[in-house]
């Protein structure tokens, strides 16, 4: 059974100042100041995924990390100066590298182009989980996780990587002075060495996240438009959705008349996008285009989207509320439904699937009546 026995000990020059501080604040004179750690960490008795060692500054998190783990401790990883961060991952394709980015909630590929550097600190944080990910060794730690970002950032990262590291075979373990993310990265253990304290923990259930949709004027996509993967424009015609989280503002959603020569009803999912600091709850992929797609059929239309994001293309062509009417590729019908080929547009120069709601509205009378008054 692995034992964190360790003695740290630090010699104090007792300069005039340090003799005036021990005066003031009635400090024991000593010329040497020792701190002991002595408990067990039987982290070989069960098998485990994700480990969280945590306590206040000062704790002995750092030290007992390095005890415990060696080599495995990452606190962080060389990026280019000049390079994309895509660029900077030791993968075999650019599939591998985008794919570790958005399972980590990182989803957006005008920052993939960007140097690290100029990166913000929460894509950052991001950025550097996604390469732990790919990381060769089978037991990555973080030092000093979630430090450098604010607390949504935190929350949401954590549970994206405990996603992440949960679909894999690797460990990972957290060392972090903040324990307000455990109930989101769902550690299988958590030491607290300020304490002395190991306790296994079983996998919960992660918060709810309560997310408001309303009605927006399409002045809203100037706030979304930077972070879109393809064009920052928006059609004058777009019904326009943001989703709030605590009041602020999360998800955009566009939905625009699909032209047809003999249908009426058809509406087409035009834009998707979630703020960075949200990215990794599913609210792009799963409950906030879902309840846009709901608030659709409510009103009697049937709803298309195309993207061609290869994370929501993967996503919906698993999905039993998604229809894929054809797979990916750079031009192409959308089977039954009878529309024109695509041809002559951006689709002609990307990989776009082509899926439909079929999902239904919402099953309860209430909800579809407030989204019929949503929609007008």
């Amino acid at each position: 059974m692995p034992r964190v026995q360790l003695s740290l000990s630090v010699d104090i020059e007792r300069t005039p100042r340090v003799v005036q501080l021990e005066g003031i604040f009635d400090v024991p004179e000593a010329k040497r100041r020792t701190v002991d750690f002595d408990f067990d960490v039987p982290i070989e008795e069960r098998d485990w995924q994700i480990g969280l060692i945590v306590g206040p500054s000062g704790a002995g998190k750092s030290v007992c990390a390095r005890h415990l783990f060696g080599d495995a401790i990452v606190s962080g990883y060389d990026w280019h100066p000049k390079r994309s961060v895509v660029d900077c991952f030791d993968v075999p394709s650019v599939n591998d590298a985008t794919a570790a980015l958005s399972s980590v909630g990182f989803s957006s590929p005008p920052s993939w182009m960007k140097p690290f550097h100029v990166l913000s600190n929460g894509e950052q944080f991001r950025a550097t989980l996604a390469r732990a990910l790919v990381d060769p060794r089978p037991l990555v730690v973080i030092d000093e996780f979630t430090s450098v970002v604010d607390r949504q950032v935190a929350k949401v990262g954590s549970f994206a990587v405990s996603k992440a590291v949960r679909k894999s075979d690797k460990r990972f373990v957290a060392v972090s002075c903040h324990d307000d993310i455990a109930e989101w990265l769902q550690p299988d253990w958590v030491l607290q060495p300020h304490v002395g304290a190991f306790e296994w923990r079983s996998q919960r259930r992660r918060p709810d996240v309560a997310v408001e949709i309303v009605r927006v004027d399409r002045s809203a996509w100037r706030w979304f438009a930077p972070h879109h993967y393809l064009s920052a424009d928006l059609h004058r015609a777009a019904r326009c959705f943001v989703g709030l989280i605590d009041g602020a503002p999360a998800a955009f959603a566009a939905v625009l008349p699909f032209p047809h020569a003999k249908r009426t009803n058809f509406s087409s999912l035009s834009r998707v996008v979630v703020l960075p600091d949200y990215q990794g709850l599913g609210l792009g992929a799963y409950a906030f285009t879902e309840a846009i797609a709901r608030i659709t059929a409510a009103n009697g239309r049937v709803l298309f989207t195309h993207p061609s994001h290869p994370a929501l293309v993967r996503v919906w062509a698993r999905s039993k509320l998604w229809a894929m009417n054809s797979a990916p590729g750079f031009a192409g019908k959308l089977g039954a439904s009878g529309f024109e080929h695509l041809s002559k547009t951006q689709a002609t120069r990307r990989r776009v699937a082509h899926f439909r709601w079929c999902g239904g509205a919402w099953p309860e009378p209430e909800r579809n009546e407030a989204s019929r008054r949503l929609w007008a």
